[in-house]
């Protein structure tokens, strides 16, 4: 079982469209399935028209919790609270739990044990099922953290349906950027797909997400995005690529095509097979794969 993880620097590159058309053309010719990482925003499932099958709970980090029956009031809690997060109630002081770091300060200065730590509820993740193959999402609720930890538990299921199901690739959607989240999706990849667009963020965002790549170790490729508006740009991404060693695949070309497809719950390659764009992920994936063979 391969590992391809799918990467930008930034957001808006069309990484989703990619992760979308790659998982269809891989469907056609073998067992495929697919994580999507992005916990924060995930959309693969907006291309995918996933069918739910499960749905899970995620509890991760701590909040103080103030039981009003035994605090007496004593507002020892609100005085070693560093973060304000401890107000006084009607009768006893209580916790807010958007403003608690889960420093447990206050859980250690209580001379009435009337608090406790608890893990609470911050995201859900699920398994669905699509026409391409299975799929791992999820959800974080807003303001809430941990979400590498919650990637790694996406990936991690995903990994192990493939593996008890002797599917022949893993297709992870990563989220942007270089930060905790995109290092777990990256985590144990045979290859990375790093979709990047023409323009001057693009390119310094390339620089950062294959520092990132190579740091740990995973081998990568590169895809331009929507490579015809700015030809000079790909050029000057093209030359970095040599210079680093970095193979790209095969340019994407700028289409509505694209949009059309997303407001029909559709990849690019379903719904205009014969596109130019269809037919540039095509070469894409021919590509990867003679790269995922050779891993």
């Amino acid at each position: 079982m391969k590992q391809l993880v799918i990467l930008s620097g930034k957001g808006g590159t069309g990484k989703t469209t990619v992760a979308a058309a790659l998982a269809h053309l891989a469907a056609r010719e073998s067992s495929v399935v697919l994580a999507d990482a992005d916990v924060d925003a995930a959309n693969l499932e907006l291309v995918l028209a996933p069918t739910r099958l499960e749905e899970h709970d995620f509890f991760s980090g701590q909040v103080a919790v103030i039981d009003a029956d035994t605090c007496t009031a004593c507002g020892r809690c609100a005085e070693v609270c560093r973060f304000d997060a401890v107000v006084p109630g009607d009768v006893a002081y209580r916790v807010t739990p958007i403003d608690c770091e889960g420093c447990a300060s206050c859980y250690y200065q209580c001379p009435a044990e009337a608090i406790q730590m608890v893990e609470p509820r911050v995201g859900q993740w699920f398994r669905s099922d699509t026409r391409f193959g299975p799929l791992f999402h999820a959800h974080l609720f807003a303001g809430q953290e941990n979400s590498g930890k919650l990637v790694t538990l996406v990936k991690q299921q995903g990994r192990l349906l493939a593996l008890d199901t002797s599917a022949e690739l893993l297709i992870v959607d990563g989220p942007p950027g270089i930060g905790c989240p995109v290092i777990s999706a990256s985590a144990g990849a045979d290859l990375a797909l790093l979709v990047v667009e023409p323009t001057v963020a693009g390119a310094h965002d390339l620089e950062r997400i294959l520092g990132t790549t190579n740091h740990f170790g995973v081998p990568a490729l590169v895809c331009v995005n929507k490579a015809d508006i700015n030809p000079t740009r790909v050029t000057e991404i093209a030359a970095y690529c040599r210079q680093q060693g970095i193979s790209m695949v095969k340019a994407v070309p700028y289409d509505t095509v694209v949009s059309k497809a997303m407001v029909q719950g559709q990849p690019v390659t379903a719904y205009e097979p014969e596109g130019a764009v269809a037919r540039a992920l095509e070469g894409v994936w021919e590509q990867i794969k003679t790269t995922l063979r050779a891993a």
